[in-house]
């Protein structure tokens, strides 16, 4: 996610976390673990969840262009024992044009 610039002032970054151990859990935590139990087919219960949100983000570099921004979320989750994360992108995918940038070698996921 290095090539979103927030140095225009366009867009922005933020997160929030659900620890979850021995409380209630909020709707977005039952929506996460139904989701894993989906993909996975198993059982899931999470104690603890982050999810961040880049709202609105441009491209880098934003000098360039900061009418094309994209919205996406990174949600980590574990039981203490299993993590795993969800990458949520905005209908469409990334907006991007990647041609744009300086280097054309371009990835959407994580390592």
């Amino acid at each position: 996610w290095d090539n979103a610039d927030f140095s225009r002032g366009v867009g922005t970054t933020f997160y929030q976390e659900f620890s979850t151990l021995n409380t209630a859990k909020p709707p977005f935590v039952r929506d996460v673990e139904a989701k894993v139990q989906r993909y996975l087919r198993s059982s899931y219960s999470a104690a603890w969840t982050l999810k961040i949100t880049w709202e609105k983000a441009p491209v880098h570099a934003a000098w360039t262009d900061t009418r094309k921004t994209v919205t996406y979320q990174a949600v980590l989750t574990t039981d203490g024992f299993r993590s795993y994360i969800l990458m949520l992108y905005q209908d469409g995918g990334m907006q991007w044009d990647y041609t744009r940038l300086t280097s054309t070698n371009v990835l959407i996921g994580y390592t």
